[in-house]
């Protein structure tokens, strides 16, 4: 029987940040708890389009600070700021606090980004081109811009075969099991007319030392 944990979880506190950064009592933990999944589902829906990669939010006292990141930051801020304006308001509304703070900041190598990785292959597949195809031209790109080990898994109905099956690619090394390896993980579906199919991407890019050693 498989045992597997999160990549990020696993690393979580050691070589890894939390990506919401706010203490509260019990009255006030669950509703911010589920503010931030609000937010994170809304600015995930408006920006489909706009490779988000992560959202990050920090509360100080009653100011919420969203930091997105994305490899196209000019979809997101929008001409003359008038998008990023508009998700402001938006976002008023959605959590109640007019003093709301929203940072961009730029995915400079998106194809080390497992998360964008994993779009990208359901974005093609959706497209339907072949997935073999998009899997190892996006691994060919990840070991180009310097990753030290990728591997990249679709499951479902492969091109529209009548059993559901899972196919993989890795190149170089991904250790799953040594905690300070650094291995970004992603997750992204792609819906076909013949079913979904998921597809999960794991990049090694290397060994972090944890804080507290570099400390030391």
């Amino acid at each position: 029987m498989g045992q597997k944990v999160h990549p990020y979880g696993f690393r979580l506190g050691v070589i890894k940040d939390w990506k919401s950064h706010w203490f509260a009592d019990k009255k006030k933990y669950n509703e911010w708890l589920e503010q931030d999944i609000k937010i994170r589902k809304y600015l995930k829906a408006r920006f489909k389009d706009a490779s988000v990669s992560d959202i990050l939010i920090d509360r100080a006292s009653e100011k919420i600070i969203i930091t997105i990141k994305t490899a196209r930051p000019g979809v997101v801020i929008g001409r003359r700021g008038q998008e990023i304006e508009m998700v402001k308001k938006e976002l008023e509304n959605i959590t109640e606090n007019k003093n709301i703070q929203v940072n961009v900041n730029e995915v400079r190598i998106p194809e080390l980004d497992a998360v964008l990785v994993a779009e990208n292959i359901a974005t093609r597949i959706e497209q339907r081109v072949s997935h073999r195809r998009a899997m190892k031209r996006a691994v060919s790109l990840a070991v180009r811009m310097g990753a030290k080990g990728i591997r990249v898994q679709a499951k479902g109905r492969l091109g529209g075969a009548e059993i559901a099956r899972k196919e993989w690619y890795l190149v170089g090394r991904v250790p799953l099991q040594t905690i300070r390896a650094d291995v970004e993980y992603g997750e992204a579906t792609a819906f076909t007319k013949y079913g979904a199919v998921g597809i999960k991407v794991w990049i090694y890019k290397g060994e972090v030392l944890p804080k507290k050693e570099e400390e030391e």
